[in-house]
């Protein structure tokens, strides 16, 4: 791999890392510390493995592939990725996918505005407010 893909990378690493700390989470680039095979791209999401690709020609199998050789037996392995001028996908197995819908829907709280209507949800385990638009 050339030096200007590993840079493209990082980049979409550090840019991966911004988004999910918009969302509240305390995410960072995962190798910027270790540099360690088999860590994930991003840390920050407990219990997720991120495998981040920056490209625009993705053999998603592939990288799927390396997320799951790479995710440890408690990590379910993901796959975060986007084209230039897109947005960011997820592409996990759908079992994964599955347990964390089921977890995070059952732990969701109605968030109510002062008429008691319902204006979002707050997820209990994370602390993590989404509003309605």
């Amino acid at each position: 791999m050339g030096k200007m893909s590993r840079d493209k990378g990082k980049r979409g690493e550090r840019e991966l890392a911004k988004v999910l700390q918009q969302y509240g989470y305390d995410a960072r680039r995962g190798q910027q510390f270790s540099g360690a095979n088999g860590d994930p791209d991003v840390v920050g999401l407990p219990g997720i493995h991120i495998e981040v690709k920056r490209v625009e020609r993705l053999n998603l199998y592939q990288a799927m592939e390396q997320a799951k050789s790479d995710a440890r037996e408690d990590e379910a392995p993901a796959v975060f990725h986007r084209r230039n001028g897109e947005k960011w996908m997820v592409t996990m197995m759908l079992e994964d996918w599955m347990e964390l819908y089921g977890a995070d829907y059952t732990c969701m709280d109605p968030v109510r505005n002062e008429d008691g209507e319902i204006v979002g949800v707050k997820n209990a385990l994370t602390g993590v407010v989404y509003m309605y638009d």
